[in-house]
């Protein structure tokens, strides 16, 4: 039997690559995204933080709140779904009850960093690592922890901002070769960088495409191109919504009401096909009609 795990491999490793993975904050970005008819979605961090918290990526999130998160996202969408577990929550021991909680509520793949904790934006300024022998322990955790051996092993690397383009591609190759699955260098600054990280590193590679961010953003066939297996675009559907609620809410503040805001809204059908109303009302009648046989 396919698992998502194992779906998740296949589409990494297809030879039409870069797998497009947008990112989700919550369940109804995951409908849409499925909707859209991409193959696969990234529950975010940094959205997760944003959306649920309202505060910026800085190591806030809880392993409880992210895996009630992933649980739920999980539970409506078919398509394989990376989870974003920042540092895995502690050392190499949280790190493996972390993938097993996150394995439990769904996730077909889980990525760790090695940013020092609490871990911030890897697009901010003022991050540290850990040692790469720290990192190596987790994802040997992180491996050992799994009980599907599809799931896939995500490792992230931010030591191009503390340490350098080299040091970063020497902790990819050794992260690599510890077990991780994917391979993510974050923030290099040019596309010079970005085709130096798939030249001295083997296996496939993420490369994340953050609007405003240090990276420069590339289309699909350049990145394919450079050799990287998936392009991240971890909150561009956050970011998205937010300019929607803004345009609705300037209507409503300008004009007092929402009757000509239409074109600016999901239509009352559209949002309630999108979350399944429909077979929930075919689920009501069905049991209802259950359990009026079982009183005759």
């Amino acid at each position: 039997m396919t698992t998502p795990a194992r779906t998740l491999r296949t589409l990494a490793g297809a030879p039409d690559r870069p797998l497009l993975l947008p990112g989700v904050a919550n369940s109804l970005a995951a409908r849409v995204v499925e909707e859209a008819g991409f193959a696969a979605a990234y529950v975010t961090g940094a959205g997760l933080t944003n959306t649920y918290l309202g505060m910026p990526d800085h190591g806030l999130i809880t392993l409880d709140e992210l895996s009630a998160h992933v649980d739920a996202i999980c539970d409506v969408v078919g398509i394989p779904v990376i989870v974003d577990a920042d540092t895995g929550f502690g050392n190499a021991l949280n790190v493996q009850r972390t993938v097993r909680r996150l394995e439990r509520a769904g996730a077909a793949g889980i990525q760790i960093e090695d940013q020092v904790s609490p871990k911030k934006c890897g697009h901010f300024a003022g991050k540290e690592v850990v040692s790469s022998g720290e990192m190596i322990g987790k994802i040997h955790a992180a491996v050992d922890a799994r009980r599907d051996d599809d799931l896939v092993i995500v490792a992230r690397t931010d030591a191009r901002a503390t340490e350098g383009l080299d040091a970063a591609c020497d902790r990819a190759a050794a992260y690599l070769e510890a077990g991780a699955d994917l391979i993510f260098v974050e923030a290099p600054e040019n596309v010079e960088e970005m085709r130096e990280i798939t030249r001295r590193v083997p296996g496939l590679h993420i490369a994340n495409m953050v609007e405003g961010g240090r990276t420069p953003i590339l289309s699909r066939q350049e990145l394919g191109e450079l050799g990287f297996a998936v392009a991240l675009y971890a909150n561009a559907t956050m970011r998205g919504a937010v300019v929607g609620m803004r345009e609705v809410l300037a209507h409503l503040r300008k004009h007092g009401d929402t009757r000509a805001a239409g074109d600016l809204m999901i239509s009352w059908e559209d949002r309630q096909a999108l979350v399944r109303k429909p077979e929930f009302d075919r689920l009501e009648q069905r049991y209802a009609a259950t359990a009026e046989r079982s009183h005759i």
